[in-house]
């Protein structure tokens, strides 16, 4: 079973409890996170990532702002909470999961401004506890309807040294593992149900320069899992594809416009070419929450910086010369154009998106917004 990338622990006093991912794999340690700056800084640093673990960590990190409060009435109370989740908000620009599950904390609270304060910061853990259960069962959907999208690939006899094998054999880019969500995964569900079931999967990690996100995280915790795993570097994949080795990719998505296109890790989008041209499917594995209607296409998603140390310096050793410009994205667009299918926790779609998702969506998850 994949590992629990972030859990509360104890009662209304406890902490929420996370994976350090910026040390992995060479050490597994737990961060007990007691206060919304110490929230704040494990999104922006990358000790918690992945579009679904941020939201989740925000909800946590709004009751973290206010259960000490002292207001002793709703208007100020709501105002510390607006005040917060502006805050949080400032975190990381590109997953829309992360202004999902706040606007969802703000919803309840006005929802029940009749209530006393006590009441209301009991209600924002409870939902922020819940928002943890809804995951873990979004992505054992979303790996249910992937893995009736790979039964049957397994064609491509992937595993070094096996030609013919019928092991069903993906590629994937960065992580969108457990490690991304609660538990469980959105783009690696599948996998997780495959191996679960006894269906032979093998998995190719692209390593996703420049933070390593694939071999750091995700060749990690799919050994942890006892999951077959290649590692490859990011410039490989085009090889691993034209020797017939992949018989599909899946990709988790940090954003999904309201057309289809979809941001993810920096990468993703070249990986999407080279499936096109090999005639790979490419699949994107995308939760309602990483939907944002509000977006027409995706030129409009937002597309964080980072900073060029993480280029110039990548875990503390110089590789490029000093003073040398750096453009660090951290993600990139694919256009739906090179997408398959999108694989949500209410079924795979397939093109035209436009229309596909706006049949998908109810009203309420339609009015998601971005920053």
């Amino acid at each position: 079973m994949p590992v629990k990338t972030i859990e509360w622990v104890g009662g209304p006093d406890g902490a929420a409890r996370l994976i350090d991912q910026t040390l992995l794999p060479t050490e597994l340690k737990h961060l007990d996170v007691t206060d919304v700056e110490t929230m704040w800084e494990a999104i922006r640093m990358l000790r918690i990532r992945g579009a679904p673990a941020i939201g989740i960590a925000a909800a946590f990190g709004l009751y973290m702002a206010v259960r000490d409060s002292r207001a002793g009435d709703y208007a100020t109370f709501k105002a510390e909470l607006d005040r917060a989740a502006q805050y949080l908000a400032g975190s990381r620009p590109t997953a829309v999961n992360l202004f999902w599950a706040l606007k969802r904390i703000q919803d309840l609270v006005a929802a029940h401004a009749r209530e006393p304060v006590p009441a209301l910061k009991q209600r924002i853990l409870d939902e922020a506890m819940r928002m943890i259960d809804e995951d873990n069962a979004v992505c054992r959907a979303i790996g249910e309807y992937g893995l009736e999208l790979l039964v049957g690939q397994g064609q491509a006899g992937g595993l070094p040294g096996q030609a013919g094998s019928l092991t069903c054999t993906i590629l994937t880019h960065c992580n969108a593992g457990g490690l991304a969500t609660a538990q469980w995964g959105t783009a690696l569900a599948p996998v997780y149900l495959a191996a679960e079931r006894g269906i032979p999967v093998h998995v190719y990690a692209d390593e996703t320069r420049p933070l390593l996100q694939g071999a750091r995280i995700t060749a990690w915790e799919l050994q942890q899992a006892g999951v077959p795993v290649t590692l490859i570097t990011d410039n490989m994949a085009a090889t691993v594809m034209a020797q017939g080795r992949i018989d599909a990719v899946i990709v988790g998505t940090d954003r999904v416009a309201a057309n289809g296109d979809v941001a993810n890790k920096i990468g993703t989008l070249g990986v999407a070419i080279l499936a096109k041209e090999f005639g790979v499917p490419f699949y994107v594995a995308a939760p309602t929450s990483s939907i944002d209607m509000s977006l027409a296409s995706g030129d409009l998603i937002p597309i964080e910086e980072r900073k060029p140390e993480e280029v110039t310096e990548g875990f503390g050793r110089r590789t490029a010369p000093p003073g040398v410009p750096v453009y660090n994205p951290a993600f990139d667009v694919t256009p739906n154009r090179y997408v398959t299918a999108l694989i949500t926790e209410k079924g795979a779609l397939r093109p035209p998106y436009t229309d596909a998702l706006r049949t998908l969506l109810t009203p309420d998850t339609g009015r998601i917004q971005s920053e």
